[in-house]
């Protein structure tokens, strides 16, 4: 039972809108390597040809569809006490990181987060759960909360063991 006037709600900042394009890019591009090594299957080892219409239908709805759900339900908060990350686009998954359980936080621009000024960053705590990540964030803004979540970790007192 929660406390009055505590309830569970989404994280408070979005990720980029760009985002969405990067994700787009990134399903088309994963799409066309699948297809290809559908391609190839078909010209080898004879696999049916209507195999490539059917990936292709698919490989067009994933981009159209799962980029825009993704933004919608992919969220990011942080306070003085913890690390709230909310990700997912048919299952979500909220998780709660207190500062003093933060071990490392990671920046990374992949090649194509790098065409669209975006980046990620990954908090890497004491957990089983593994690690909290914020994919699709404008590069600065990424920068700053690196910045900020390792100065704020660096003040809780502890090993984050």
């Amino acid at each position: 039972m929660s406390e009055p006037g505590i309830s569970l709600r989404d994280p408070a900042h979005r990720v980029s809108p760009r985002a969405r394009a990067m994700w787009t890019v990134s399903a088309v591009v994963e799409g066309a390597v699948a297809l290809g090594v559908l391609l190839v299957a078909v010209l080898v080892w004879e696999v049916p040809a209507w195999t490539l219409a059917v990936l292709g239908a698919v490989v067009v709805a994933w981009a159209a569809v799962v980029p825009r759900w993704r933004f919608l339900v992919h969220r990011w908060e942080t306070t003085e006490t913890a690390v709230y990350t909310q990700t997912g686009w048919w299952a979500r998954e909220r998780r709660i990181a207190p500062m003093s359980r933060i071990q490392t936080v990671d920046y990374a621009e992949s090649a194509v987060a790098r065409l669209y000024r975006l980046a990620s960053v990954t908090v890497t705590t004491a957990s089983a759960a593994g690690e909290l990540r914020i994919d699709g964030l404008d590069r600065d803004v990424a920068r700053r909360l690196v910045d900020d979540l390792t100065r704020q970790a660096d003040a809780v007192g502890g090993d984050a063991t």
